[in-house]
């Protein structure tokens, strides 16, 4: 256990070095290009800033109309004859439309029902399982200037559907 410490400890510092080394023999101005980079990521950082707010205010306007709630109402008695429980619904909905309030769902499912239950195993799993294809969307692409994105979003959300599907699969069949 100790190797695999250390290595983990020096793997960054010691791949910066080889990058900069490499780059020193192909006479790569290091410092120059770093520096030009970094002024390309502020700028990048806060062209998303405007695309990140509007995403962020439509998930709490989601939340706070109870959208959310009556969405979970009306597909909660599908899935529980499927085996989905209903307490996970939140999350599987949430996950594709923000990281961190799935993050926070996932969070109340495991303190509420317990990291080894079935709906906390099925949260962890599930919150790995996907992606957060709108957010991607919204601020990525925006970010970018890509406007046509609905192959994207098709290809994104299939990915997170089967991501859910084998989330429920896999936690059934391993932790039944």
């Amino acid at each position: 256990m100790t190797y695999l410490t250390s290595l983990s400890v020096w793997l960054i510092p010691l791949l910066i070095g080889f990058v900069v080394v490499v780059a020193s023999f192909k006479r790569v101005p290091t410092y120059e290009t770093f520096v030009s980079g970094a002024k390309e990521g502020f700028s990048m950082a806060v062209s998303i800033i405007p695309y990140l707010v509007g995403m962020l205010v439509a998930i709490y306007m989601f939340r706070a109309s109870g959208a959310m709630e009556a969405l979970v109402g009306a597909m909660a008695p599908v899935l529980s004859w499927v085996g989905i429980p209903a307490d996970i619904v939140p999350l599987a909905l949430m996950r594709p439309i923000s990281g961190t309030g799935a993050l926070g769902l996932m969070t109340d499912l495991t303190a509420v029902h317990g990291p080894d239950s079935y709906i906390g195993r099925l949260a962890a799993t599930l919150q790995g399982s996907t992606d957060t294809t709108f957010y991607i969307l919204t601020v990525y692409f925006g970010a970018v200037g890509i406007k046509k994105m609905g192959d994207a979003l098709k290809v994104g959300l299939l990915a997170d559907l089967v991501g859910m599907i084998a989330a429920v699969v896999v936690v059934s069949l391993v932790f039944g």
